[in-house]
């Protein structure tokens, strides 16, 4: 390929990527800000946990319909209905006068994010040349990877400002506003998003689809050599023509006994992707953290050592997907996701609490007298010591003083933390985050592929939903220890299914794999 329509085609491929970034910056956020607006709207643990799963329930709904959107009105300008979307959510949520405010544009984002998961891979590939392809799909969830950790850094950067006492942040309301910047700042990419969206062109394939032939010719001479391009095109009219018997399947095909195997494999993996807690991790880092006592600040800079180490494993395992397989991934990534469980298992279940007169001495004097009623008492978990808070503080009071408090009477080591959640992350990025859609697009027979895609994805996108949803509400009733024993059992089961249920896909064709799973 000549340098220029390489660079060219590099440069449109990144910046519909950017649809990944924001994606993943507008779904880790709100890890940053689940401590700030639980207090500030009073929301009970529930109401906090669908705040946040909210985004993902409406993103899986999203999912069902951008398909059949974008072959009607185009992916490009679907993609720049998401930047705006992003926009408006990033804007909305940071203006939220109360909870059901907050909730509206926290959904109304869940419609970008569920639709830059299709469009932006979907658009990547259809103008990618085939020996590209895969480097630059691989663009998106990088760039989903490189959002979710610069969500991390943004409000880390922020609480940091904060605490600094510069003119800065007193200018810009910091101190009293930070949640509402840790939300505001998306608008910045959201914006250059969309402005960058206008030197991309329109899909090939959707112009053919529109008999609009010759508009695709010239799209895709941008991308490839004339020979080329004309052949792709002749390519591209075959494959639309032949398409209206695939979107013909029915949904019940999919039930038929020949795909029994290969439909339970799909759902149980799409189900254990989520249900070992990953995105409890993502979405409630600080609060995990927080919990081991280490206090705020610095339990968002290790909630930036997630965003690194997924960033990291993530680029690990493209690079050994296609080497080493997908089993011997996913072995050692569901095993290791089970001794990393374990071991925060042990580490909120050795911990103690007791608060002692020299350890309140920074707290306000009506607190300090509420509280010595329970000095010196010693508890041996974390949900007995946050319910005699509770009595003696209220719910307000004990929620708002939670995190210093329990660096002020917990008594563990939290280093055992830090290294139980940073290798979970790094267990799950080198095996369950990557390798769940490539074993999706190889396990499924051609002909109900699309749908089947669709249907197991939702599978996941709901269960994401309901761990993010009810993992506050684990945190207060059964404590860390208990909710992080459940996602390492789950793990457990996870590993057994894998090893005696999911076959090797690396260097088979996928009629050899259509031939023996159907």
């Amino acid at each position: 390929m000549q340098m220029g329509k390489k660079f060219f085609t590099t440069r449109v491929a990144l910046i519909v990527a950017l649809g990944g970034f924001l994606m993943g910056f507008d779904a880790s956020v709100i890890s940053g800000v689940n401590k700030f607006v639980q207090a500030e709207f009073d929301l009970s643990d529930l109401q906090l946990g669908f705040s946040v799963s909210s985004l993902t329930i409406i993103a899986a709904l999203a999912m069902l319909i951008t398909g059949p959107l974008s072959d009607r009105f185009g992916r490009r300008l679907l993609l720049k209905y998401c930047a705006l979307i992003f926009a408006i959510s990033a804007l909305g949520s940071a203006f939220a006068l109360n909870y059901y405010s907050f909730l509206f544009f926290r959904m109304l984002g869940g419609l970008g994010v569920g639709a830059s998961l299709i469009l932006a891979p979907m658009y990547i590939a259809e103008i990618a040349p085939a020996k590209e392809r895969g480097r630059l799909v691989s663009f998106n969830q990088l760039n989903i990877v490189l959002g979710i950790t610069i969500a991390f850094f943004s409000n880390y950067f922020i609480v940091i400002l904060v605490d600094s006492g510069s003119s800065v942040a007193t200018m810009l309301h910091l101190s009293s506003n930070q949640w509402r910047w840790m939300l505001g700042i998306e608008i910045i990419p959201a914006i250059i998003y969309f402005i960058a969206l206008f030197t991309v062109p329109r899909s090939p394939r959707w112009l053919v689809s529109k008999s609009r032939n010759q508009e695709a010719l010239e799209v895709l001479n941008q991308f490839l050599p004339k020979e080329q391009a004309i052949e792709d095109l002749a390519n591209i009219e075959k494959s639309i023509s032949q398409a209206d018997a695939i979107q013909k399947v029915r949904f019940s095909e999919l039930f038929k006994p020949a795909l029994r195997t290969v439909l339970a494999i799909g759902i149980l993996v799409s189900v254990l992707q989520q249900i070992t807690g990953i995105n409890a991790v993502f979405f409630y880092a600080p609060m995990i953290f927080e919990q081991s006592g280490i206090g705020t600040n610095a339990s968002f800079i290790q909630a930036v050592l997630v965003g690194i180490t997924n960033l990291v494993f993530t680029v690990i395992a493209l690079l050994l997907i296609d080497k080493i397989g997908r089993r011997p991934l996913l072995l050692f990534g569901v095993g290791g996701i089970v001794v990393f469980m374990g071991i925060l298992t042990y580490g909120f279940n050795s911990a103690t609490y007791s608060l002692e007169s020299a350890s309140l001495t920074d707290f306000p004097q009506e607190i300090q007298k509420n509280l010595s009623i329970i000095q010196n008492e010693r508890y041996s978990s974390d949900v007995t010591f946050k319910k005699a808070l509770l009595e003696v503080l209220g719910p307000e009071k004990a929620k708002m003083n939670e995190s210093e408090l329990l660096a002020s009477g917990i008594q563990m080591n939290p280093t055992l933390i830090l290294v139980g959640i940073l290798g979970f992350v790094a267990c799950f990025a080198v095996s369950l985050g990557p390798v769940m859609w490539v074993l999706f697009s190889e396990l499924f027979p051609m002909r109900i592929r699309g749908i089947a895609i669709s249907f197991v994805g939702f599978i996941n996108s709901a269960v994401s939903a309901i761990v993010q949803f009810v993992f506050p509400w684990e945190l207060s009733t059964f404590g860390s220890s208990t909710t992080f024993m459940i996602y390492g059992i789950f793990a457990l089961i996870g590993f057994f299914f894998v090893m005696l249920s999911i076959p090797e896909t690396k260097g088979r064709t996928l009629e050899e794999l259509e031939q023996q799973l159907s």
